[in-house]
């Protein structure tokens, strides 16, 4: 039990042991993604084996970012000046310079898309030893690693979850009552913004991505109302390459086919929109109509009866 999982606690199934480290310091350091500079950034700090937000909060200068251009690689002398920055030398210096290499090395090989070390740590004997790592990768380059598959420990994840992905859709469940149905991530994240903000909860995240079929709308309807806690479902569509008129059949299909009994409310623009609207206004089905996010969200929020 910890602070991530809450009172319910996570059922512990693999048990990881290495030998002891004698520690004379801990440092911190991440590769990652810069897309604004389309490079990978190198970030360390002396301050490791602590919350890298809360450095960044309170000693921002302690924090010693490198941009690395994908083009030209890790040079040598941005290798040997962020040891430097980190007061390594000598012996230190040599290792961190060779674990950082391969450390780049990998990243780029094997498409990652963080590599975070905390804490790294120089031992007595000024050896530079990666202590404890998390490691994601980009998705979009799966095709490239058919190994991920063998890495991937389904134990960890929700069967839900599971069956979302291979239906071609992106879902998370979450603590909320209120089950959100959205095309694309970033507009997802704004949807269950304007839910709290109008006093519910999410009850997952949920994006159907932009093509879209019936079945697949189908589908995640399902999986909505799978979650117990569910009261109430917020369909918010932006048509671009999906159209509104095949969204509204599918939650017409769904509604139907489900025999759904909670309050749904559906906000569609874009592509179509009048086709959907009117297709779902002479479907006599039991849903609500919105015009803009923030009608939705509010109406749903009304409609199972909390919110602020």
């Amino acid at each position: 039990m910890t602070i991530q999982t809450g009172e319910s606690g996570k059922l512990v199934r693999n048990l990881y042991v290495e030998s002891g480290c004698q520690i004379a310091h801990e440092y911190y350091l991440a590769l990652l993604v810069d897309r604004e500079r389309k490079a990978v950034m190198i970030m360390a700090s002396t301050e490791g084996g602590m919350d890298i937000e809360e450095v960044a909060h309170n000693t921002p200068e302690l924090i010693h970012k490198v941009s690395i251009d994908p083009n030209a690689g890790l040079m040598g002398f941005q290798n040997r000046d962020l040891g430097i920055a980190l007061g390594l030398s000598g012996a230190a210096l040599k290792s961190f310079m060779k674990m950082l290499a391969k450390m780049y090395a990998m990243f780029v090989t094997n498409d990652c898309a963080m590599v975070e070390i905390n804490p790294l740590v120089r031992t007595n004997d000024d050896e530079i030893v990666a202590l404890d790592a998390k490691v994601s990768f980009d998705e979009n380059a799966e095709f490239r690693h058919r190994d991920w598959d063998k890495m991937r420990d389904l134990s960890e994840e929700e069967d839900v979850e599971i069956r979302a992905k291979e239906a071609g859709l992106s879902y998370v469940k979450l603590d909320g009552n209120i089950g959100c149905l959205v095309n694309g991530a970033g507009l997802a994240m704004a949807t269950m913004d304007v839910i709290k903000l109008y006093g519910g909860e999410p009850a997952n995240f949920l994006d159907v991505g932009g093509g879209a079929d019936e079945e697949q709308v189908k589908t995640a309807f399902s999986i909505i109302l799978e979650d117990q806690n569910v009261k109430g479902i917020l369909v918010n569509i932006f048509g671009g390459i999906m159209r509104c008129d095949i969204i509204a059949r599918g939650v017409i299909a769904a509604t139907e086919a489900l025999s759904l009994k909670v309050p749904l409310v559906v906000r569609l623009a874009g592509t179509n929109v009048d086709e959907g609207k009117a297709i779902l206004a002479q479907s006599k089905l039991n849903i609500h109509p919105a015009d803009d996010l923030a009608q939705g969200a509010q109406k749903i929020v009304e409609l199972i009866g909390g919110g602020a």
